[in-house]
Formats: C-alpha cells, sequence, structure tokens
C-alpha cells in the first residue's frame, strides 16, 4: 500500500519546516505546528508560523515571555487560537523548565520518557504527542489520525472498535523500523486521504483502488 501510495504522490518531504534554520529553531517550528494544526488546514498553520517568525518570537525564551493574549493574536489563522496560546504556553513551559528551553535536550530523551512527559501537557493528545517524537525529534512513534483510520477500516484492516493504541501497533509491528519510512508513510497517508479516502470515498483513480475496500466502512473507530 506504501509502494502504491508513493508511486502516486513521491516523497512528501514533510513535515514542512524552514529548512535553512538551525536545528533548534526547526525542532520547535515543528513541534509550534503539530500543535497548531489540530482542527485545522495545514495552510492556515503556515499563516500563524509566519506570523511567529516575522515577530521573532520562535523561540523558546520568546514563547515564554510573550505574554498569552499576544500569542493567540500572532496565531489567529490557525482558529480556536486562545485555545491553542493555552496550549503552546503549557507546551513551551514544559520545555522552558527542561534544561534552561533546551528543546534539543528535551526532544532527544528516549521515546517512552518523551512520549509520557508531553502528554503530561495539557492540551496535547497521543496524536500531537507522536507528530513531535517522529517529526521533530525524528524518533519511531507512528502517527494514527483520522485518514489513518479510515483507509485502515475501509481497507479491512482495523475493525470499528480498534482504538488508537491497536491501530499504532498494528502500523508499528507491520513495518521495518525506519524513520524515514513512518514519517513519508504517514505523509502518503494524509495526501490519500485529502483527496480520495474522503469521508465520501472517491475511489476511482485513487492509488490503493486496487487493494480490497468497502468505501462504505464509515463508522470511527
Amino acid at each position: 500500500m506504501y509502494e502504491a501510495m508513493r508511486a502516486r504522490f513521491g516523497d512528501r518531504h514533510w513535515w514542512p519546516a524552514d529548512r535553512a534554520a538551525p536545528p533548534d529553531r526547526k525542532a520547535l517550528e515543528i513541534c509550534v505546528g503539530a500543535i497548531l494544526t489540530q482542527n485545522t488546514a495545514w495552510t492556515n498553520v503556515e499563516k500563524a508560523i509566519a506570523n511567529l517568525r516575522a515577530a521573532g518570537a520562535l523561540d523558546v525564551g520568546a514563547l515564554a515571555a510573550l505574554p498569552a493574549p499576544a500569542l493567540a493574536e500572532l496565531i489567529r489563522p490557525a482558529g480556536y487560537f486562545n485555545v491553542k496560546a493555552k496550549r503552546l504556553k503549557n507546551f513551551i513551559a514544559r520545555v522552558h523548565d527542561y534544561r534552561g528551553g533546551d528543546i534539543l535536550a528535551f526532544l532527544g530523551r528516549s521515546v517512552d520518557t518523551l512520549r509520557e512527559d508531553l502528554l503530561a501537557v495539557s492540551g496535547i493528545g497521543a496524536e500531537t504527542a507522536d507528530s513531535i517524537i517522529l517529526y521533530a525529534a525524528g524518533k519511531l512513534s507512528f502517527v494514527v489520525d483520522a485518514y489513518t483510520c479510515r483507509i485502515l477500516r475501509r481497507h479491512k484492516l482495523i475493525g470499528p472498535d480498534d482504538d488508537y493504541t491497536s491501530v499504532q501497533e498494528l502500523l508499528a509491528g507491520s513495518l521495518p523500523k525506519d524513520v524515514a519510512l513512518w514519517n513519508d508513510y504517514h505523509a502518503q497517508i494524509v495526501e490519500t486521504g485529502k483527496h480520495y479516502c474522503r469521508p465520501t470515498a472517491r475511489c476511482p483513480g485513487c492509488p490503493l483502488e486496487g487493494f480490497p475496500h468497502d468505501p462504505q466502512a464509515d463508522k470511527e473507530p
């Protein structure tokens, strides 16, 4: 399935971030993007990140010092900006308290330790935590989102009662332990979900059309 999607879409080069930025700044930008992209389109997140960059706020110290109302205004394009400002402040406070805000040290811990710490931050759930681990920390933690569940359910690989953990275990246990593969695999799923495996399936032309599937298997797990 991965090979079929990749043949159609090519390497997705995900997660999008300023590739010319220093490693710590790039990692922070990915973390911020993972939090802001909850319940919104990535194009809106890009506008919010551009605002933060223009304001010189893409820095742990700057974000820690920035008042929540000012932060909310900068990230307004991402929607739910007051809620997301609180979530960002919660995350930044956790990073700031760890070795003086060294985000690379914060992300450099073991997957289990990092995931537990991220999930303890108010407003960060499993999908956001795994996005930060996979894309910002560059460690193995498969990201499961609505697209993943819909595609796997329609292709009869999971059932209606499978939860986040069981879906993640299925993928992690079935694929080589390769960060680059897991990175691009999730990106391919997102691309397929956006264009074809939508709430109302658009199967003709889908790269996964040739695999056994039931486009009516719509009950969310």
